[in-house]
């Protein structure tokens, strides 16, 4: 299998350099560095840009197909674009145009760029000691195995395989995630639950309530509330014990069978008695930058996260970890903060600091916010169950995602490099 430089086959272009002035709440997405993910271009947290601005960059408008690569902070990392709509490409971030498509297959490119051991070529000859950076030079001279037209359509289609599983399953976690938090609103919400027409509403500091309800403060709820930790990342002691530590920018890595990012640190068993986490734990971020509007974000711990966290983990130390007396509320906490943040009243919960930084208070968040729940535990039980029952569902999805994507990872430099006879393949 001949090896030849990504350059003779394939061109890179930096996207365009949008100016602070131009960004916006709303309008055309830009896609950045951190929308760039483990295959798949995502648009939470994205920024925008208006119509007059995006005329003015219309040459970096993307189209489905397009393969994309970050070339700043996380060094490599691939994403091609499929049906997420009318995009823009920012700065910092590269686009790759084929030369040849007799020569060359897009969608074996695709995989080529993802794996392990290209990517490291590309970390290894990032620069910049504060934040590395790649151009599209030093990426154009790496070099890539080429086998015939024929092998690479026959490779990219087996990988591709796999995406479209994942996908499916994403799908799936996204439409049951839907579903719960459409039950939360209708139910715990506006009180529309099962039978409500005969129920009485009464007066609450809430506002009317269903009678035979209670609003409940988050504080009551808890067991514990608690900070995070950050640990060092060489061991202090022979007692200090390695474990993963949790960001709120890892949430979405952990809960959906994603590359873990979450760094290894060490902490003394002391600190981790307290701050291990636990199966029904709700971590929110706690602290960072105002614009990126992230703060209060959850992640809900079930087996399936902490199976893929290796059973010992921490919260980082600008996160909070709340505790709750019984798990089956947990995912209620979860939902009624993304609730919140869905009507943007998560913004009461913030300080924002002079450097911009944005501090969640959390005190002051479990003190004034409550759940309404039925007093009678059968009928508090009949309401949770459905809802935790849509999360037992969603851990199950993602752990069989977490498994489609380590067998395609597993598979993949196998596949480029010869190791697997493509013969013995079904086809």
């Amino acid at each position: 299998m001949r090896r030849v430089e990504l350059g003779s086959v394939a061109s890179v272009k930096s996207g365009f350099a949008f100016k602070s002035k131009d960004w916006k709440d709303s309008g055309v997405p830009v896609i950045k560095i951190a929308n760039v993910k483990d295959g798949f271009v995502t648009l939470d947290g994205c920024s925008f840009v208006d119509e007059s601005v995006a005329r003015g960059a219309s040459a970096f408008e993307l189209k489905p197909g397009d393969i994309l690569i970050s070339m700043t902070g996380y060094i490599g990392e691939v994403a091609r674009v499929r049906n997420e709509g009318r995009m823009l490409l920012n700065q910092r971030v590269g686009k790759f145009s084929i030369k040849n498509s007799e020569l060359l297959d897009s969608d074996f490119l695709f995989y080529c760029l993802r794996d392990p051991e290209l990517k490291a070529k590309f970390v290894a000859h990032a620069y910049g000691a504060a934040q590395p950076n790649i151009s599209p030079t030093l990426i154009e001279q790496q070099d890539i195995s080429l086998p015939p037209l024929p092998v690479q359509r026959r490779i990219a289609g087996i990988l591709s395989a796999y995406d479209e599983l994942i996908e499916n399953s994403q799908r799936r976690i996204k439409i049951l995630e839907a579903m719960a938090r459409a039950l939360y609103r209708e139910w715990f919400v506006h009180f529309r639950f099962p039978g409500h027409e005969s129920v009485p509403r009464i007066p609450s500091p809430l506002g009317d309530i269903p009678q035979g309800w209670e609003p409940v403060p988050f504080e009551q709820l808890l067991t514990s509330m608690t900070g995070g930790d950050w640990g060092s990342e060489q061991p202090e002691d022979r007692e200090t014990e390695a474990v993963m530590v949790v960001r709120g920018t890892d949430f979405d890595e952990v809960a959906y069978g994603g590359e873990l990012r979450a760094p290894v640190r060490y902490i003394k068993p002391t600190s981790l008695a307290s701050r291990s986490l636990k199966v029904g734990d709700v971590i929110v971020e706690n602290s960072i930058n105002a614009k990126s509007r992230s703060v209060g974000t959850t992640l809900l711990i079930d087996n399936h996260v902490l199976n893929r966290l290796g059973q010992v983990a921490i919260a980082a130390s600008f996160c909070k970890v709340f505790r709750p007396h019984d798990q089956r509320v947990a995912p209620l906490i979860h939902l009624h903060a993304r609730h919140l943040r869905e009507d943007a009243q998560m913004e009461y919960y913030q300080n924002v600091a002079a450097n911009g930084i944005a501090n969640f208070q959390a005190q002051k968040f479990a003190k004034e916010e409550h759940l309404v729940l039925p007093l009678d535990e059968d009928e508090r039980t009949s309401l949770i169950e459905p809802i935790n029952a849509l999360f037992k569902d969603v851990g199950a999805l993602a752990s069989q995602l977490s498994n489609l994507r380590r067998t395609r990872d597993l598979l993949l430099p196998r596949l480029l490099s010869g190791q697997i006879d493509l013969e013995a393949l079904p086809s």
